[in-house]
Order: structure tokens, then C-alpha cells, then sequence
């Protein structure tokens, strides 16, 4: 697979300064302590990690060029001798890509969503759950997130484990029209949807499309998002820049990607951020131009998951032991300036120890899609 790759190596790297045991946010009651293992070698020649490509790859991989060296050096005071830290972004805008690498074990650390992890739970194990920000909104009514009173939506500060997915109407005609009936309070049919272009995400992202077709399924006598006639998929980026461009209609993102997306949305498209990220040139608000008609049920956060199938001299990720080292290490990392700098790529404030039968429910969630679109 054709990954974009960042390393730090051991001989370049400097002591870590200030890292105490402080963390973003306490480790979870529910989560059960590791059983402590010493039978495989403390030392990792490459350690391998991959996010999903839910943003731009370079953003990504610009965002996290300094967490190589800071697990390195967190994971050497917990008695690893790790060579190097090698950081890709799946390719393409499949979730499954970093999946499938992770349970076959050419990764050794995903960062997966929620429902990627559940779909390859066999093969893997959570080890961490994401914290994020709480947005001051986080009603289930899709009209109060429009309006001049949404425009003030910001992150509160307090760290939740969960979030919620909202279905946008773009500034298209037929995005119009779906706006129109939510301030209009007209209940919104399933011909109105079906006559837009839809842009999803990968099949196991939750904000982008398992928790959107669980909408679907409540309110339109069990319809998928598999039984609209014009979907497209397509990454959150890509997404807001056909929204932007007219092209698509519907885009599923998470609660309030609009924020993310807010300067590039007016930046002229002839300019580019400091991402390289062009702009969409778009005159108007982007809280005007997308207006939400639906909100999901809450989304447990982000994973940092391992894999159950290590390669030859790697079999130590597979432990207990190092599962509870790697995630007290991380935990820590989050906890200092510079490792939440890092994490806010993902929009992570911190972590906390994963209790797997939170994601129980969402299992049968993916189960009922899958059921559903057979």
C-alpha cells in the first residue's frame, strides 16, 4: 500500500522534559487492569502506526511529526527499547484500509474509529478511548443547529467520550430545499433525500455512515443509505469541498465539523492554508450554506487499538503488559502541551483506558446496518 510516512530515530531523539504521571483525563472505573506479562522481548525494532485518513494526510501527518520521539522516550522509562516509530495514513478514504493492516499485524497501533475497531474486533484489541471537547450544543433537534443562535456552537472545554453525527444540506438547489423544510418545520420525505447526491464515508466511519443509515433506518420505515439512488464516497475534505462546489448535496460528518471547515470554506479558492488545504470560495457562512436536517444518537470516540497478530519481533504488542504500558504512556503524553498539540489533529484532548463492553452496543448497531443491507 502507498503510504506517506514520517520517522523519528532513536539516535536523534532528546530526553523528554516535564512528563510526569499527569493526564488529560482520569482512566476509566469500568476498565480492567492487565494482567502483567514478561515472557516476550522488550525491544521493538519499528514500532508501526497508522491513523485513518478521516483528515488530510499531510495535516496528519504534519500534526504528529513529534509523537515518534515522545512515545519513544515515554515507553524507554517503562523499559522498551523501541529503535523507531514509523507514523502512515491509510491510503485513500477507506477506514477498512488501516482495519484490514492492523488485524493482519503490518501495523502495530491503529488509531481506528469506533466502529472500525468493532468490525475487526476479533483481530484486535482497544486499548484507549479519545476524549474530545463537548460542543455547547447537543440537542437531538436538527433545527437548533441552525440559525444565527448555532453560529456561537464553540467547544466548551469539558472532555466527553462521546459525540453525535449530523446529516448536512448544502448550498445546492436540492440542499436548499431540504433547508427550507426544516425552518419550515415540514417533515422532510424519503423522495426529498432520494433525489439528492449523497456524499458518505467509508462504510465502518461512524459519524459518515453507520450512526447516518441508523437515522435513516429509525425514521424511514428501515431505508438505508445502500438504498439511496445517488451516493458517493468521499473523505470529510473532499466532501465539504463538493458541497462547497455544488457537486453533492448531502454530506455526513461529525457534530460540528462545520467549525473545522469554517475559514476554508470563504478562503478564495485560489489560496491555500497553512496546510496546503485549498480554499472552497464560498462567500457566505458556512453555518448559512449547511444546514443540518438530522443529528445521530451519541458516538462512542476513537480508539487507539492493537493488534493480536504481531509480526516476528514484534509479539510483545500483543501482551497485557504492553498494552497497559503503551496506554499509560500515551495518557501521559496527552497530558503535556506538546502531546495535546499533537492529539488535536484527531480533535483528542486526552485518553482514557478502554473498557471494551462500551462498544457492545455498537457491535450490534453494525450488525442491524449489515442485516439491513443484505
Amino acid at each position: 500500500m502507498n503510504f506517506k510516512k514520517i520517522s523519528a530515530s532513536l539516535l536523534a531523539l532528546s530526553m523528554l522534559a516535564g512528563c510526569g504521571s499527569s493526564s488529560a483525563a482520569a482512566p476509566s472505573a469500568n476498565a480492567s487492569e492487565p494482567a502483567s506479562t514478561t515472557s516476550a522481548s522488550k525491544k521493538i525494532d519499528v514500532l508501526k502506526m497508522q491513523f485513518v485518513p478521516s483528515r488530510d494526510a499531510e495535516m496528519i501527518l504534519q500534526g504528529t511529526s513529534e509523537l515518534p520521539q515522545l512515545l519513544i522516550e515515554a515507553m524507554k522509562k517503562r523499559g522498551y527499547e523501541i529503535g523507531d516509530v514509523e507514523i502512515t495514513v491509510g491510503a485513500g478514504s477507506d477506514y477498512n484500509v488501516t482495519g484490514e493492516a492492523l488485524a493482519s499485524g503490518s501495523v502495530d497501533v491503529a488509531w481506528l474509529p469506533a466502529s472500525t475497531f468493532v468490525n475487526y474486533g476479533d483481530e484486535t484489541t482497544v486499548a484507549l478511548t479519545a476524549t474530545r471537547d463537548a460542543l455547547s450544543n447537543d440537542s437531538e433537534d436538527a433545527a437548533t443547529w441552525n440559525g444565527e443562535a448555532n453560529k456561537t456552537t464553540r467547544v466548551t472545554g469539558t472532555p466527553v467520550t462521546y459525540y453525535r453525527g449530523l446529516l448536512y444540506a448544502g448550498p445546492s438547489a436540492n440542499g436548499r430545499k431540504i433547508a427550507a423544510k426544516v425552518e419550515k418545520g415540514e417533515p422532510i420525505t424519503w423522495d426529498d433525500l432520494n433525489a439528492c447526491n449523497w456524499a458518505v464515508a467509508s462504510t465502518t466511519s461512524s459519524a459518515g455512515y453507520v450512526f447516518p443509515t441508523l437515522w435513516l433506518m429509525k425514521n424511514y420505515d428501515g431505508k438505508t443509505l445502500a438504498d439511496l439512488a445517488h451516493t458517493t464516497q468521499l473523505s470529510y475534505p473532499q466532501a465539504f469541498a463538493q458541497a462547497a462546489a455544488e457537486t453533492v448535496d448531502i454530506i455526513l460528518c461529525y457534530a460540528d465539523g462545520r467549525l473545522d471547515y469554517e475559514d476554508d470554506w470563504n478562503r478564495p479558492t485560489t489560496e491555500t492554508d497553512d496546510a496546503g488545504n485549498q480554499g472552497f470560495g464560498r462567500s457566505a457562512s458556512i453555518f448559512d450554506e449547511l444546514s443540518v436536517f438530522g443529528v445521530t444518537e451519541p458516538i462512542f470516540n476513537d480508539t487507539v487499538s492493537l493488534t493480536k497478530n504481531p509480526v516476528p519481533g514484534h509479539e510483545i504488542v500483543a501482551t497485557d503488559e504492553f498494552k497497559n504500558d503503551f496506554s499509560e504512556a500515551m495518557i501521559e503524553i496527552a497530558g503535556t502541551e506538546k502531546g495535546k498539540k499533537i492529539i488535536s489533529v484527531y480533535s483528542h484532548t486526552g485518553y482514557v483506558k478502554a473498557d471494551p463492553k462500551n462498544y457492545e452496543a455498537l457491535k450490534s448497531g453494525l450488525e442491524e446496518v449489515a442485516a439491513a443491507n443484505k
